[in-house]
């Protein structure tokens, strides 16, 4: 019973502990990916999310443990460690696994960019902002998801552009753009 004792004490200190500090002293951005707090960071497809092993995870299986753990042993069917250790470790396991979805769920349905997906701007109309010189760079400007952007620009077969025309865009080279003119 006193490890399961430990292990409640311990994660709700450490769940304390996060958030007093980490809002008193703003998180640790210093060493932080994404969010500017310890749990969040970019999962494997590289968007926002939290991994099984976040301190946030960890803590809510060791709380979860200690606290599944001292309600068994009270229980006179399940009194015995061999019988409350394996359920509180499941449970743990359960209730971190909880957490994780929780938490990735969230950071998917808050998620908010203002930078535009490259790739699905080929083929998109574009306005020359900025004259293109004969085999130069001009500007162009576009809009993505509502937001208006621009990017430098070079004629397909290096043409002239003047300003205010409208290109179509073929294809993207690092950040430059290639365009060809809208007849």
């Amino acid at each position: 019973m006193i490890i399961y004792a430990i292990c409640l004490v311990l994660g709700l200190a450490f769940t304390i502990l996060s958030a007093f500090f980490g809002h008193l002293f703003g998180g640790g951005h210093d060493s932080i990916d994404a969010g500017g707090h310890a749990e969040s960071g970019l999962a494997h497809q590289g968007e926002p999310g939290i991994s099984f092993f976040s301190p946030t995870v960890l803590a809510s299986f060791v709380t979860s443990f200690g606290a599944v753990g001292m309600i068994l042993t009270k229980i006179d069917a399940t009194h015995s460690v061999w019988i409350s250790a394996p359920i509180s470790l499941v449970s743990g396991f359960v209730i971190a696994l909880a957490v994780l979805w929780f938490f990735n769920l969230m950071f998917s349905k808050t998620e908010s960019s203002s930078e535009s997906r490259v790739a699905s701007l080929i083929g998109q109309t574009a306005a020359i902002i900025t004259p293109i010189p004969e085999n130069g760079v001009g500007e162009i400007s576009y809009v993505q998801s509502g937001s208006r952007y621009t990017a430098a620009a070079r004629d397909e077969k290096g043409r002239t552009i003047a300003a205010g025309k409208t290109v179509k865009i073929t294809r993207i080279v690092g950040s430059q753009f290639f365009v060809e003119a809208k007849d």
